[in-house]
């Protein structure tokens, strides 16, 4: 049987990966009494996720209901500076201490995503694998505990940047370099790698963002 800390864990991991995946998107209501039934869990542990997720600013307050948080333009600017800046160091770590198995399981990673490269939603689930076995690869606990937080921010984000018209392509082309950076043991290009990697993953969420604010 399950102690009560493991359940709290699972309710609060469970809304948590529902709004990664999209099942909750930004601006929609979170109650507590669906989502025990849909995670088929009791109210308490629920109670206290969605405390706890609105404690880390991924839920907000609408009135007396509590809703998925969306991020705004600078929020957004924000998260992906944090975001190259850790990722980056990330690379520069792992092309330093990656042992050689882990750098082979990054490669095949990169030749596997090939075949993905038209399916958005599949590659975008690959995506987030790579660049948590780079995390990983840095042998830095506190580094991946830090990059943990922002991951969980960008579950706020409605919409994987990879659907764009020849994202897919773009992205295993990059991951490509970051690997081939990584196997050189050129911890300098990695981190350059990584970093243009995520810019161009901001510039084309920006270009979406902009095209789906647009006036008919």
């Amino acid at each position: 049987m399950k102690d009560l800390k493991t359940v709290q864990k699972d309710a609060y991991a469970l809304i948590l990966d529902a709004i990664d995946t999209g099942i909750y998107r930004p601006g929609d209501r979170l109650v507590e009494s669906e989502l025990a039934e849909r995670f088929g869990v009791s109210r308490t542990p629920i109670r206290e996720a969605l405390q706890r997720l609105e404690t880390q600013s991924l839920l907000t307050r609408d009135g007396r209901s509590l809703i998925v948080a969306s991020l705004d333009h600078n929020q957004l600017a924000e998260l992906y500076v944090v975001r190259a800046e850790l990722e980056g160091l990330a690379a520069r770590l792992a092309a330093r201490h990656a042992a050689e198995e882990e750098v082979r399981v990054l490669r095949n990673m990169v030749e596997e995503d090939r075949a993905l490269e038209k399916n958005p939603g599949a590659l975008s689930r690959a995506n987030r694998r790579f660049h948590k076995q780079i995390h990983l690869a840095s042998h830095n606990r506190y580094l991946v505990q830090q990059l943990d937080l922002v991951y969980r921010s960008m579950a706020l984000l409605a919409s994987t940047s990879i659907a764009a018209a020849g994202r897919g392509e773009m992205t295993v082309s990059e991951h490509d370099a970051i690997v081939t950076a990584i196997e050189n043991r050129d911890g300098d290009a990695a981190y350059q790698a990584l970093k243009r990697h995520i810019s161009k993953a901001f510039e084309t969420r920006l270009k979406l963002d902009a095209g789906t604010s647009e006036e008919p």
